[in-house]
Parts: C-alpha cells; sequence; structure tokens
C-alpha cells in the first residue's frame, strides 16, 4: 500500500497559469467556500470579488446543486453519449434552450469553454462544407481575444504569450484588430462612445482574403480574460452586418459574458445582436462540474441533418459530452438562478457597482476603470520594464486584506457572484482602495 502523500508536497502539481515558484515559497490555499467567501487553509475568509474563475455565478456551497449532484452520483454516474442517451441531458438541453435568443434552439455539450470553442470552430468549417462551399476555410479572430487553450483556442485567440511558444498554429487565421482605446474612452461606464469604426477593420480582412474564403468570425461581446475590453456603441451590429453582406458566420464566445454576468441572460439580449453559433461554459453548472454548451441556429443544426438515417451526421463529441452529474448540476443551476432571479440581478445592481469602481479614479497608478453588468475593470500603469508586477503586488496585497480579485497583465479584473449584496461591493472598493494607496 502506498504511503499517503503529505498535503505541504506541492512539487508534483504543475499548477495552470501560475507563477510556481513564486505559489509554492508561500501558498495560498483555499479549504472551503459558503456563498461569496473563500475559507483559507489558516482560517481566514477571503471575499470572492471574481466568481472563481468568472464561473461561480450563484456563489459557493448552493443547496440545490450539492444535493442534486449527491443524489445523481448515487443513480446514474455515468452513460455514454454516442448512440446513447440519458433523460437529464435532453431535459437539460430542453431547458437552456428556452433561455437563448431566438433561433438559437439545438446544443452541443462540451467540457469546457476550451472544447467549446473547438466545437464551434469545427462546426463553422463543416457547415459550410455540407452546403457544398468548403472554399470557406478561414477563420477570423481578433486581436487580445481569448477563446481558451487548445490549438483552435490559441489560434484564433490574440494574446501573444498564450501563442509564442507553440508554433505555427492553425493555416487560414486572421485577426481584426481590438477594440481598446484608452485615449478616447478611458474612465468609461458601460459601452465606449468611441470606435465604431473599428468595425471596419473586418473589411479590410474581407478585401484581403475574399469572402468567398472565409468561414467565420469568432469574437467575445465582451472581451473577459484580457481585461475587460468593452465593444463601443454600434460595434458589434456593424460586425453582424457585414457577416450577413458576405456569407460568414459569426460565433459569440459566452463563456464569461453568458448566464447573467451582462445583467441579462446572455450578451444577445443586451446588446441586441444574435449570433450564428453561441459558446458557453463556466456559469452554465456554476463552475461546479466541467461543462460547455455551444448553440446553433435551426440552419446550421438542419443542414447536417441529410443523408440516411442510420448514419452519424457530424462526427464530433467527447466521451463526456452530457455527462449525467455534468447535466444534473446544470439544472440545478438553472432552478437556482431563476429561483434568485440571478440572470437579470446584474442589472438591478450595475448602477451602483459602476459608480462604486469609479470612486477609484484619481488613486495612484490608476489609468482608467471601466464597468458593464457585474463585470469591472481597473487600469494600471505598468512598472517600466516590469510588465504585471504592479498588478500582481495588487493581487497579494487583496488577499491578505480577504479580497480575491483577478488580474491580467497590468489591469485588475472583477467578476463577483451575481448574489453579491452593496455592502459587499463596499467592503471590494475600499480594500482595493487601502491596496492601491499603497502601490509602488
Amino acid at each position: 500500500m502506498n504511503a499517503p502523500v503529505p498535503t505541504n508536497n506541492l512539487d508534483a502539481f504543475w499548477m495552470p497559469f501560475t507563477s510556481n515558484r513564486q505559489f509554492k515559497k508561500n501558498p495560498r490555499m483555499f479549504v472551503g467556500a459558503d456563498r461569496m467567501h473563500y475559507t483559507t487553509s489558516d482560517g481566514r475568509q477571503v471575499l470572492d470579488g471574481t466568481a472563481g474563475l468568472w464561473c461561480v455565478n450563484a456563489g459557493h456551497n448552493r443547496p440545490k446543486i450539492v444535493e442534486a449532484i449527491q443524489k445523481q452520483a448515487a443513480e446514474l454516474d455515468y452513460a455514454p453519449a454516442f448512440q446513447m442517451g440519458h433523460p437529464k441531458a435532453f431535459e437539460f438541453a430542453s431547458r437552456l434552450v428556452q433561455l437563448t435568443p431566438t433561433g438559437l434552439d439545438h446544443v452541443m455539450f462540451t467540457n469546457s469553454g476550451s472544447e467549446s470553442v473547438e466545437t464551434a470552430l469545427k462546426t463553422a468549417l463543416a457547415y459550410h462544407r455540407v452546403k457544398g462551399d468548403g472554399s470557406r476555410f478561414r477563420l477570423i479572430g481578433r486581436e487580445r481575444g481569448y477563446h481558451g487553450v487548445n490549438f483552435g483556442g490559441i489560434s484564433v485567440g490574440g494574446i501573444v504569450p498564450n501563442r509564442k511558444m507553440f508554433g505555427t498554429l492553425l493555416t487560414g487565421v486572421d485577426h481584426i484588430r481590438h477594440t481598446h482605446d484608452i485615449e478616447r474612452n478611458a474612465f468609461t461606464r458601460e459601452v465606449p462612445e468611441h470606435g465604431i469604426e473599428f468595425a471596419d477593420d473586418l473589411e479590410r480582412i474581407i478585401a484581403l482574403h475574399d469572402a468567398s474564403t472565409i468561414a467565420a468570425v469568432i469574437i467575445e461581446p465582451v472581451a473577459g480574460s484580457t481585461g475587460v475590453l468593452l465593444p463601443p456603441k454600434g460595434y458589434l451590429q456593424k460586425i453582424r452586418k457585414l457577416c450577413d453582406q458576405h456569407g460568414i458566420l459569426l460565433i459569440f464566445d459566452e463563456v464569461i459574458t453568458g448566464f447573467g454576468r451582462l445583467g441579462t441572460p446572455f450578451a444577445p439580449d443586451y446588446f441586441g445582436v444574435v449570433p450564428d453559433i453561441m459558446v458557453t461554459a463556466k456559469g452554465l453548472t456554476n463552475g461546479v462540474i466541467p461543462m460547455g454548451a455551444v448553440f446553433v441556429k435551426n440552419e446550421i443544426h438542419d443542414a447536417f441533418m441529410t443523408g440516411p438515417e442510420h448514419m452519424i451526421e457530424f462526427f464530433h463529441g467527447y466521451t463526456y459530452s452530457g455527462n449525467p452529474m455534468a447535466s444534473a448540476a446544470g439544472l440545478a443551476t438553472l432552478e437556482t438562478y431563476q429561483e434568485d432571479g440571478l440572470l437579470t440581478r446584474g442589472a438591478e445592481l450595475a448602477s451602483y457597482w459602476g459608480d462604486a469602481l469609479h470612486l477609484l479614479k484619481g488613486l495612484p497608478h490608476v489609468i482608467d476603470i471601466r464597468n458593464i453588468g457585474l463585470i469591472g475593470a481597473i487600469e494600471l500603469e505598468p512598472i517600466a520594464g516590469e510588465p504585471t508586477r504592479r498588478a500582481f503586488q495588487a493581487f497579494l496585497d487583496a488577499y491578505d486584506k480577504g479580497l480575491l480579485i483577478r488580474t491580467t497583465g497590468d489591469i485588475i479584473a472583477l467578476s463577483p457572484p451575481l448574489i453579491i449584496e452593496k455592502e459587499q461591493i463596499d467592503i471590494i472598493v475600499d480594500t482595493l482602495s487601502d491596496v492601491l494607496k499603497n502601490l509602488s
């Protein structure tokens, strides 16, 4: 029998997106969580200012979700999704498409946002091919976009450190420019006024490659992981119009914005722009069990439903697609969202949230603050020659003061659980004020 591994042995786990050497010298360990707070290994309470990693929208330790997982584990732990099914996956899919914008009536299940992106990209390419339009092979992403870490996602993504070590990536990929314009839009509340012309960059790409070669454009309605970059007024509408004019599919990556983060169920409800394919994960199951979902318009789904009925229509899927445990967690998550009104609660708090965040304007090193729904960002002036150091120090200081924040580059990103109260918003802002006043 193997000897038990001591809990202070940190060498074996190569942690993701972590400065491993720094962490393992002074570990930050969570051992419990409830509602808005984590409990650390030394017994402190830490206010969750990031909903875990943008995913725990309903807060931690929600009874319906816990109970659903426990019951499902005893009833049906696993069932294959290839040529077989189980009721909860179909029930969950049916419940989800009742929430999605009109026309996005079919869903494929995955295990993460990264897999959801890969699924969306493959679906777009395959759709054009089954229509007899196989010359459309190009995929267009956006600078500073984040679409997960699989090869498709980092190819269409535009975050340099995520791409630079991995060779040529996918061929046939290009990028339009990002929408961040701090000179004209600094300290914007909600959608910025300036920048609709950035959508014209798609016209440049279309002229360069010819529309007949472009299968899809993928963008985040609000770019989250790269620092909360907001779409200017009219920008998404113009992207939609250009895609329609040229027969290009539009994919929204809503891994972050989906399930209430903007104060609406999904970004199309906020912006009035409906994509052809919508990518989700994170809030789908409240982050409790990994799961993703890709929604497609009826015409995309129906294009595959041809040929002999005994034949597989689309050669794609995963061992855990529609997993019983994840489906149960997802159904209980939807019930929790509904009971607490969480898919729209962000709209009720958005004004208070924005006003509170903008109180930090004028503090040392703060060069921009932006917010939308229950998302916020504080951009800091980088230390010359040491990018990311200032924000990382803010992250460490905030943790020491009992607040979990997220940093990307020299930007502090905030996305608290949707159950947050005004008093807790005040705590977040007061804590950050103390942190920022003492940053070097």
